[in-house]
């Protein structure tokens, strides 16, 4: 632990690590210390890990339990871990839309890592935007309307799908049904942080229990703007092996698609959650 260097990037959420070799198998009180850095800055980022798929499934093991990804099936010989490319014909990538991961199931999950294994000359970074200062930042009149509801989040809205179809077409899981629903509280309450969390997004939210869709559109295309404030997100530029590590209970992502005619392949592990409260 003494070795565990923590260098904040930005003043809403976001943090390099270093001083740490994740090809390692971790310490108890390591790993303890890195979920402890992902508690307090709800996105973690490490650099120059070189890690075989092994390795880095053994990283997400000492984090939680890593679960499949219901669309796209994993790499040869590891189903939790997901390719998230974009080739050099493509032009829309995987995922190209504020989000958190998955909100169409029952258990979304906590957490999310993603390992650069190629990125582009340039372009290519994510962004990440903290949901605990989205939600406090609130009117008192509007977090007390939020809190009484409901949000309906399905798999099969336009935008986010489009994201999806190369992905699907190259890896695609023969088993993947359609669409997924999932109902979620709109604000959810951090199971270890106690911190409540707007948790609406632009990618899966299509509307409010007991309203049509025209009804939730108005208060939702607000809270889609406001969620991702400037103020409010960081910005981290990839190199090979950089790592990054978000907690999905109360960070959205957004990575930009601005590398035309380049490739960027990623490998990714989700982390099984709880069901929101």
């Amino acid at each position: 632990m003494s070795s565990l260097v923590i260098q904040r990037l930005a003043g809403a959420l976001g943090a390099e690590i270093g001083g740490v070799d994740l090809s390692r198998d971790l310490t108890e009180s390591l790993a303890a210390a890195i979920r402890q850095a992902l508690l307090d800055h709800q996105v973690i980022f490490f650099r120059d890990q070189d890690l075989t798929s092994e390795q880095f499934l053994r990283f997400a093991q000492a984090m939680g339990q890593p679960i499949e990804y219901p669309f796209v099936k994993g790499i040869e010989g590891y189903p939790v871990i997901i390719p998230v490319m974009k080739l050099e014909h493509e032009r829309t990538n995987f995922g190209g839309i504020w989000h958190s991961d998955t909100t169409y199931l029952q258990q979304p999950p906590m957490g999310s890592m993603l390992l650069a294994r190629e990125v582009p000359p340039f372009g290519g970074d994510t962004l990440f935007a903290s949901q605990y200062l989205a939600y406090e930042s609130l009117s008192e009149g509007m977090r007390r309307l939020l809190d009484g509801l409901v949000a309906v989040n399905s798999s099969a809205k336009a935008d986010v799908s489009k994201t999806r179809e190369d992905r699907i077409a190259s890896d695609g899981r023969a088993d993947a049904r359609k669409d997924y629903v999932a109902e979620h509280p709109a604000v959810r309450t951090h199971p270890e942080t106690g911190r409540k969390a707007l948790y609406v997004n632009v990618a899966h939210t299509s509307h409010f229990r007991g309203m049509t869709p025209e009804e939730s559109t108005p208060l939702l295309q607000y809270l889609f703007q406001h969620q991702v404030k400037p103020e409010f997100t960081c910005r981290f530029a990839w190199r090979p092996g950089s790592l990054a590590f978000w907690d999905n209970r109360c960070a959205q992502h957004n990575p930009i698609n601005d590398y035309h005619g380049f490739r960027r392949v990623m490998h990714r592990i989700t982390l099984a959650g709880d069901t929101p409260r």
